[in-house]
């Protein structure tokens, strides 16, 4: 019920959901209306099994489907028809038969279709009697199945993806900016607590899998444009890819960063770790400058991902956002030396922060719009 809900109030994954079952309803409708109670083909349902499982979650993917389980259907379906017209048993055919259709849809050009070789085959062998007509009926049902499939998908409402591509892509950095910003909390308040540094390096780690979502939804998305008339509209007017494609290396490079810094704080408040604590003069500047880089991240995000002419203000705050972000990078990089001269752990621990922020603020400024 929630998710009707949601379907109901606004675009999203759950609308698009519910698009797609009521196109696959459609298609399996329009199947049956046409070779079952129009035609009354011998083997109607074999016409809307096929189309409902075309309706897919591309309209390249329809196709390309439809083409490899066709050809595995066609395949089974010949196999069985000879060697059933040739021995007499249906036990002895199957014994035969089924081995035989089951190696050949390992066939790796018949992808993930490759099952309904067998299942071509078991329904020649298990239908009756099995004749050429009959299994020229099943062939040319499934084409028909699929060529209503594929229509219904590519003509009522493609699908598109480009809105999940987006909300991968808004988590990823959602998450960047919250961990960036409780780290900063953290060291500004003096807490270097091993159970928070290693929550906070945990979440680090996990944001590379939200990073690695967002990298297959650009491909989904991608593979959505093709073939897709309403793709190809909205393609010329938005051109995602390389928006999407440089958001993604900058994402790379804020999840390694983030990791990084959560690492070094871990280690260092870790028991078993050489590394001593830094002072709270040094700690807070370098809060400060964690707050700097959720702050432009969060810009990146609004800059990057928001419709062209929508948020110009977030293109002109990022840049200055960079700027103060290198200011206070170079201000903290002057202090640092002084400030833990007889502390050698603490400088190679901030020297290791610093360098993985100079990484990050050098490529935000390499990908800002």
């Amino acid at each position: 019920m929630r998710t009707a809900r949601r379907a109901w109030a606004e675009p999203g994954r759950e609308r698009d959901l519910v698009a797609q079952a009521g196109k696959a309803a459609l298609a399996a409708w329009v199947a049956w209306a046409v070779a079952g109670w129009w035609l009354a083909a011998p083997m109607a349902f074999v016409a809307p099994w096929v189309a409902v499982v075309l309706v897919e979650a591309t309209v390249y993917r329809s196709v390309a489907h439809g083409l490899q389980q066709l050809a595995a259907i066609a395949a089974g379906t010949v196999v069985a028809t000879a060697v059933a017209l040739l021995l007499d048993g249906t036990m002895v055919t199957m014994a035969l038969v089924l081995p035989t259709v089951l190696l050949l849809g390992q066939w790796h050009r018949l992808g993930s279709q490759g099952v309904y070789a067998a299942t071509g085959a078991l329904f020649v062998l298990t239908g009756g009697q099995v004749t050429v007509a009959s299994s020229a009926a099943r062939v040319a049902e499934a084409v028909f199945g699929a060529a209503v499939g594929v229509a219904v998908n590519a003509l009522v409402r493609p699908p598109l993806y480009l809105r999940d591509t987006r909300s991968a892509l808004e988590d990823a950095v959602r998450e960047a900016r919250e961990i960036l910003d409780a780290v900063a909390d953290g060291l500004a308040g003096g807490e270097w607590d091993d159970r928070a540094a290693a929550e906070w390096h945990a979440r680090a780690l996990r944001l590379d899998r939200l990073v690695d979502q967002a990298r297959s939804a650009i491909g989904r998305s991608k593979e959505s444009m093709r073939g897709n008339p309403r793709g190809r509209r909205l393609y010329a007017a938005s051109q995602p890819d390389k928006t999407y494609a440089d958001a993604l290396v900058v994402l790379d490079y804020i999840a390694v960063h983030t990791a990084g810094v959560t690492r070094t704080v871990w280690e260092t408040v870790d028991h078993g770790s050489k590394a001593a604590q830094p002072a709270a003069e040094i700690a807070r500047p370098y809060a400060d400058f964690l707050h700097l880089t959720a702050h432009a991240v969060h810009l990146y995000g609004s800059a990057r991902f928001t419709p062209p002419g929508r948020d110009d203000a977030a293109a002109d705050e990022l840049r200055v956002a960079v700027e103060e972000l290198h200011h206070s990078l170079d201000a903290f990089r002057r202090r640092l030396p002084g400030a833990v001269r007889d502390d050698p752990d603490a400088l190679l621990t901030y020297g290791a922060l610093l360098a993985q922020a100079h990484r990050l603020a050098d490529q935000l400024v390499q990908d800002g719009p």
